[in-house]
């Protein structure tokens, strides 16, 4: 009885429709607003009195914006793992996690874009970029790969939409009058022909085999920020796997997490299923063995030859002061959650969603150890420099800024959850009639 109710497609609209935030929701956006106002107050103060406000100097002259932009640009990978590899793979059970796979990416991706301009002291140079860039310089290859990702990534979220828009536009009473007006503008000349359909599928196919390699280069290319140089800690061969495994598991770690809160706050049990999660679970534990499999190369290749500024900066890590950090990056984002859901019972949606939270908050310390270690450990010794340059912990005005970008795509996300159906309803429904004929 209880699949017919699934099957019926009126059944399936009215539960996957776009509902009006209940009191959570609406606390939960006051809060998020709250968090972005903050941060905008601390980069207007950034803006007057210039960088100094933050605790970056001549050594760390890249800080915690700069983790921020790395965790961004890795957990938007997530667009190209779930949308792109599952639907070419053609990976059914797939469906309902493909529209919070590309949300995340994109919502990330904008922020990632953001927050560079961000740790930019004159930001209106910007455009100096594009009017002056030298294709021998790998910050021109990282903006043109972050770009063209960026609108792979927004037509990959719109292409797979366009079909709903037309669900959303039956009945205009449901909606607000805005609600109604932004979805003419989007799915207005959508009529759901044969041909528009089949054109609509070639291209998504055609966008999925583009945005692979893309995906690829984009956190190839963020690798080599840091590989180019001559930098311990940072002159590897091993970063280019090393940054495209690690966001295929923070991103992993992402969906799981959306899945979870998703499930729970619309009431999407018979959509968002334990089979999903028992199945993003066994490709959780593959991609965390993946990612440890890399940091053990990452490391263990350095420590056998030892050479003296790779000693100081390993020292560092495992048993120097920012050791701490450092395994617990290691314990809460790899090995804790590989015990967690190579279990079946750990493989449940809250364990899941337990081990999804711990990914991505060990993924964002990796980050900051990535970048802020390595630079306090330059080539020449600091001498005749303040004591406030050997060190750096971030100043509220960093803390604030980093936590309003994370709180904005955040607030993109709960947004378009509010706006748009978060699981694909043309998609669901014949998903389910063509299960239903195969039975």
């Amino acid at each position: 009885m209880e699949n017919s109710i699934i099957l019926n497609p009126e059944k399936i609209t009215a539960d996957l429709y776009p509902k009006k935030f209940g009191k959570a929701g609406k606390i939960w956006t006051v809060i998020l607003i709250a968090v972005c106002a903050i941060g905008l107050f601390a980069y207007i103060r950034q803006l007057n009195k210039g960088l100094v406000v933050t605790n970056m100097r001549d050594y760390v002259s890249w800080g915690i914006y700069i983790s921020n932009f790395v965790f961004f640009v890795a957990i938007s990978l997530v667009g190209s793992l779930i949308t792109a590899i599952f639907r070419l793979a053609n990976v059914e059970w797939s469906t309902p996690l493909t529209r919070i796979a590309e949300i995340i990416a994109v919502s990330a991706i904008v922020f990632a874009s953001i927050i560079i301009i961000v740790d930019m002291g004159r930001p209106e140079r910007f455009m100096n970029l594009f009017i002056y860039g030298r294709l021998q310089s790998p910050i021109i290859w990282d903006v043109v790969v972050i770009s063209t990702y960026f609108f792979i990534s927004l037509l990959l979220l719109y292409l797979p939409l366009m079909p709903d828009l037309k669900i959303l536009n039956q009945d205009p009473s449901k909606n607000s009058r805005f609600l109604n007006h932004l979805y003419r503008i989007g799915g207005s000349f959508w009529k759901g022909t044969k041909e528009q359909l089949k054109i609509n599928n070639k291209a998504v196919t055609t966008l999925c085999i583009i945005i692979i390699p893309v995906a690829f280069c984009i956190h190839t290319v963020t690798s080599w920020l840091f590989a180019t140089t001559y930098r311990p800690g940072w002159d590897s061969t091993n970063f280019g796997a090393y940054f495209v495994s690690g966001a295929f598991l923070v991103g992993a770690g992402g969906v799981i997490t959306a899945m979870y809160v998703f499930r729970k706050a619309y009431h999407l049990d018979k959509y968002i299923t334990d089979l999903h999660f028992e199945k993003m679970g066994r490709i959780v534990v593959m991609l965390a063995l993946l990612y440890l499999y890399f940091n053990v190369n990452e490391y263990l290749v350095p420590a056998f030859k030892m050479k003296k500024p790779e000693e100081e900066h390993l020292k560092e890590l495992f048993t120097g002061s920012f050791a701490p950090m450092f395994w617990f990056a290691i314990l809460v984002g790899m090995i804790i959650p590989i015990f967690i859901l190579i279990f079946k019972r750990g493989r449940r949606p809250l364990p899941m969603f337990i081990a999804g939270v711990m990914i991505m908050v060990g993924a964002w310390f990796k980050r900051y150890l990535i970048v802020t270690p390595t630079l306090l450990h330059p080539f020449l010794p600091m001498h005749d420099v303040p004591e406030s340059y050997k060190h750096y912990f971030p100043s509220w005005e960093e803390w604030a800024i980093a936590a309003g970008s994370l709180a904005g795509a955040l607030l993109i996300m709960t947004f378009f959850v509010r706006i748009y159906p978060i699981i694909p309803i043309h998609e669901t429904i014949n998903e389910k009639n063509e299960m239903a004929e195969k039975k």
